[in-house]
């Protein structure tokens, strides 16, 4: 009983943030709509999914003097919903459901509804970032060609497999399969060829296996079941390579339409990239007259890197506050979880945001690089295991990110040296202090 009162004075506490805040709990066959109980006689209403029943739900919304929009969902069931709000002038917030989970009790999709709309109406609730509509397309199009990559990829795993079932061990002699010389001799054998010598005379002169080791790895059984399914998946993926390039001109399209600087990037790429799945089709250009930086000056950023995470995030990054905003929305900040004034964990949270992910796999490629960032990484793997040093420098790297794109800077890598030899003075001048709260001095050894 103590309870609820403190509840009812913590509810009269608050203060309407939202006073026109509708709630909306979106489903794959109906939403529930809730608005405030002074609009209408029917709080809540019902509407189908279907697009006229989309635009009646905003009719109504506009007849009930509603601005602001909270709903949640799961799957992509909300995306069309939004999308028709938006283009009528309401300020949609698409919310987290950890955040608006319910008192324990009886739950319905018109409780959540109303549940909903009382969190929005005192500004409880904060909605997901979603970039502008010409990101959101790029987005959907590189998305898709990623998932077009991994379907090839397995039609790559199929391949191998059935060349290992006849025992041709052509993955012993070839580092990649489907370099110039597996395709050419995958595709012989699709079309007939069985002599082992005929076929390892289409080897290529980069290849460091001679023909006779090549020959003595296409010695096999030959069997009709494997070479169906060989002939099958190099039809597949052959089909793919198609929509990749189908792929590649529309992203092409799109970039040159969002093009907003007409010049070019001053400097030719720090190296060659060994992105092999790149689009065929100049990106570090495209990308630098779409966001006015060259993100790929950044060491560890691949140019499929940067055109992933532009993808998910955009160029105008107004809507985070400040960097730490936009590292904590990328997840890539420590956690505070904190009780009884100590401090329990430090652990980032966990999540599968897209540009996250790709910074870092960025992150973890630096092991070599004789870069500062790659300095930076390897001296954080020799303090921390290599899971939280790879977080730790895709944070950094997301830091340098966000103040190109807003500051509109070029990134200048001072190297390796620089990065050791300023370490190495911050070093010294840590010494310095501890020896001087000791009463000591701190003195360098005669050479």
């Amino acid at each position: 009983m103590l309870m609820m009162e403190e509840l009812m004075a913590m509810r009269k506490r608050l203060e309407i943030a939202f006073p026109n805040a509708a709630g909306v709990d979106v489903g794959a066959s109906s939403h529930f709509v809730a608005v405030p109980a002074d609009r209408a006689e029917e709080a809540v209403r019902q509407f189908e999914v279907y697009t006229a029943d989309l635009q009646a739900l905003g009719d109504w919304l506009h007849e009930c003097g509603v601005d602001t929009v909270a709903m949640e969902s799961t799957g992509v069931y909300w995306i069309a919903l939004y999308e028709v709000l938006e283009r009528r002038g309401f300020k949609v917030h698409l919310v987290n459901t950890r955040h608006v989970k319910n008192v324990p009790g009886r739950k319905s999709d018109v409780l959540d509804c109303q549940w909903l709309q009382q969190l929005m109406s005192f500004g409880l609730l904060s909605g997901a970032y979603r970039p502008a509509d010409e990101v959101c397309v790029l987005r959907a199009v590189t998305r898709h060609r990623d998932a077009l990559l991994r379907a090839q990829a397995r039609e790559i795993q199929r391949m191998q497999k059935a060349l290992v079932q006849m025992n041709l061990q052509l993955t012993e002699v070839l580092s990649d399969v489907m370099g110039a010389t597996g395709q050419a001799i995958i595709r012989a054998i699709v079309a007939g060829e069985r002599d082992p010598l005929r076929l390892a005379r289409l080897r290529d002169h980069r290849v460091r296996a001679d023909e006779a080791q090549i020959a003595k790895a296409l010695h096999g059984n030959w069997r009709e079941e494997h070479l169906f399914a060989l002939e099958q998946s190099l039809a597949l993926f052959d089909a793919y390579q198609v929509q990749l390039s189908g792929c590649d001109a529309k992203l092409q399209s799109l970039l040159g339409r969002m093009a907003r600087h007409s010049s070019t990037p001053s400097d030719k790429p720090r190296a060659k990239s060994l992105a092999k799945n790149a689009p065929k089709f100049d990106l570090r250009t495209a990308l630098y007259q779409w966001c006015g930086v060259d993100l790929t000056r950044i060491d560890g950023l691949e140019v499929t890197t940067v055109l992933k995470v532009l993808a998910e995030i955009g160029t105008d990054l107004s809507r985070f506050a400040s960097v730490k905003h936009f590292c904590s929305w990328m997840t890539l900040c420590p956690g505070t979880k904190i009780s009884g004034g100590k401090r329990l964990s430090g652990r980032t949270t966990p999540s599968i945001n897209r540009a996250k992910l790709a910074l870092k796999m960025a992150a973890s490629n630096l092991i070599r690089s004789r870069s500062a960032m790659g300095a930076y990484y390897r001296r954080l793997c020799a303090r921390m295991d290599k899971p939280r040093a790879i977080t730790a420098t895709a944070h950094k790297l997301a830091r340098l990110i966000y103040l190109m794109l807003t500051r509109g800077q070029e990134y200048v890598d001072r190297g390796e040296a620089y990065y050791e030899e300023r370490h190495k003075q911050r070093v010294i001048a840590s010494l310095r202090r501890k020896a001087a709260s000791l009463g000591m001095q701190l003195t360098p050894a005669a050479a």
